[in-house]
């Protein structure tokens, strides 16, 4: 099984960037707690970040036949981007979206949220954090995901 986490405009910042709202944690430091989740999951992880909307629609579309979830940080592109919420409802795929800060208490602009209606959770507000939560939430849709199609797959063979 394998996750992509997609991260979006300035993530690659983090660390740098507005400690106060995203603390002092690097991208790479939270690239590396998720892949060692993932390891002892027996889980495949990959990792893209973007800046540029397009890149970020391609990647996507790319998990569609090759992984079973998506973790999603839209970043900016959360509140303007049709195009990647279209991306995430076509290659159904459950997906996970995650901001670091609490985007409901901020401006007034941070709190339209495109994204969230084609993903399967949000975790909002907790820091770096954030990313661990989503990584057993995806887990756990990924485990009930196989469980079903076991039980339709002996049903089958039941019927046979």
């Amino acid at each position: 099984m394998k996750i992509v986490v997609i991260q979006g405009p300035n993530l690659n910042m983090l660390g740098v960037r507005e400690q106060n709202i995203y603390g002092p944690m690097k991208l790479e430091q939270i690239h590396a707690q998720m892949k060692e989740v993932a390891t002892q999951n027996g889980v495949e992880i990959e990792f893209f970040q973007s800046n540029l909307e397009g890149e970020i629609v391609d990647k996507i579309q790319e998990c569609y036949g090759e992984a079973q979830g998506i973790i999603i940080n839209a970043a900016a592109y959360t509140h303007t981007s049709i195009a990647i919420r279209d991306a995430i409802s076509a290659v159904s795929l459950p997906a996970i979206e995650v901001h670091i800060s609490n985007i409901y208490r901020r401006e007034e602009f941070r709190q339209k949220n495109l994204i969230a209606p084609v993903c399967a959770s949000s975790v909002i507000g907790f820091g770096p954090f954030g990313y661990h939560l989503a990584m057993m939430g995806m887990l756990q849709i990924m485990n009930e995901i196989k469980a079903a199609q076991e039980a339709q797959a002996q049903a089958q063979q039941a019927q046979a």
